[in-house]
């Protein structure tokens, strides 16, 4: 682990990052209550968020949305349900087609809560014949725990790719007369949007609990699954695994990637007005601990890992930490640790969590095992 990462450092030597504050609106006034939080505070940030870095998407749910589903029992050895839904839209610009693969444990009576995974890594991690595994969406393992395992391929709402926003949900549902607006939505609010569509359908499957649905992404998908529990309060929790640059990750005094490295390699994933920003984190008028904290009241973790120098592992534990302030307001505890917490050693307030688990970025089996002992911790009857 770097020097900057060293559980040593208090968080007064390392947080000092000028931050905006959270609590004060546009017009300098002072919030102090949940009430005018979700009534004024909440709203702005929002909005700051959508015109300044993901954009503002050009629907919300179509008025064609379908879903067709193929059910198959038996499967994992006879321990779960495979579900193949088919949630289907078309707009002026053509049609598109969300796969979503979920598996419920075969032997429940009641509706369960769901793992929902916004996939990045294409089909390889999602074999709906089980024959393949990966441990970056553990299937039988969410399933042996009691809940629901739910993935989707980012890809199938929006390839991964730049060309102009032609292709995808962009091609399908954008209708710009004239230039693209600088705030219009890019690939990371697309895949948000996608993740949005597939809660429409959980909330008509029998088999959920759709008051329990977490909504889970790793690196890019981590920056979608906040994203997505930022606009869509539907998402009982959201989880962030090594997000990063925009994602978790706060952009004032970052190490690694920073906010021109990602407008430059990857220029579709935000808006155009982000990358004004390019090399002047502090000029914005909203940090990341801003997007954490849109998630409040509800359950929120946040995973870093110790070699993953470019996502900046201090800078996502800070951001959770500053993100506490709005928690407070709704009588919950929030960080009050002096350091940054030593490697696979979780650390919890009442309604957040954090890890920075040993080892390179990746989504891993320790990863989810920490994710099922926060849910059971936050959905327990």
């Amino acid at each position: 682990m770097k020097d900057n990462y060293s559980t040593k450092q208090t968080i007064a030597e390392i947080g000092n990052r000028l931050l905006p504050d959270t609590l004060i609106t546009n017009d300098d006034q002072q919030v102090s209550t949940w009430e005018q939080w979700e009534q004024h505070r909440r709203p702005e940030i929002l909005d700051l968020f959508k015109d300044n870095v993901y954009g503002r998407e050009s629907i919300g749910r179509p008025t064609s949305l379908s879903f067709r589903t193929v059910i198959t029992p038996g499967m994992m050895a006879g321990k779960a349900i495979r579900k193949q839904i088919e949630i289907s839209y078309e707009g002026a610009g053509g049609k598109g087609t969300i796969r979503l693969l979920l598996f419920v444990p075969g032997d429940e009576r009641k509706p369960v809560p769901v793992f929902l995974l916004i996939n990045n890594r294409g089909a390889e991690h999602m074999d709906p014949e089980r024959i393949t595994k990966s441990p970056f969406w553990p299937a039988e393992s969410i399933v042996d725990h009691g809940y629901a395992a739910a993935v989707f391929d980012n890809a199938d709402v929006d390839p991964d790719h730049h060309d102009g926003f032609l292709n995808g949900v962009h091609g399908i549902f954008d209708s710009f007369n004239d230039k693209r607006p600088a705030n219009a939505w890019g690939t990371i609010a697309a895949w948000a949007w996608g993740a949005c569509r597939v809660m429409d359908y959980l909330e008509t499957d029998p088999y959920i609990d759709s008051k329990k649905v977490a909504v889970v992404g790793h690196s890019r998908g981590g920056k979608a699954a906040l994203w997505a529990g930022a606009v869509d309060e539907r998402f009982a929790m959201v989880i962030s695994n090594n997000s990063g640059c925009t994602g978790a990750a706060l952009s004032r005094g970052k190490t690694g990637e920073t906010i021109k490295q990602i407008n430059v390699r990857f220029p579709h994933w935000f808006n155009d007005n982000y990358k004004l920003f390019n090399d002047r984190e502090f000029e914005l008028p909203i940090d990341q601990h801003m997007l954490l904290s849109l998630i409040a009241p509800r359950p929120l973790y946040v995973t870093s890992a110790s070699e993953d120098e470019w996502a900046d592992p201090v800078s996502e534990f800070l951001s959770l930490m500053h993100a506490s302030p709005v928690y407070r307001l709704y009588g919950l505890d929030g960080f009050t640790t002096q350091q940054f917490p030593q490697a696979d050693t979780p650390v919890f307030s009442e309604r957040t969590g954090y890890h920075v688990r040993t080892g390179v970025h990746d989504l891993t089996d320790y990863d989810w095992s920490r994710f099922m002992d926060f849910a059971n911790r936050q959905f327990e009857e």
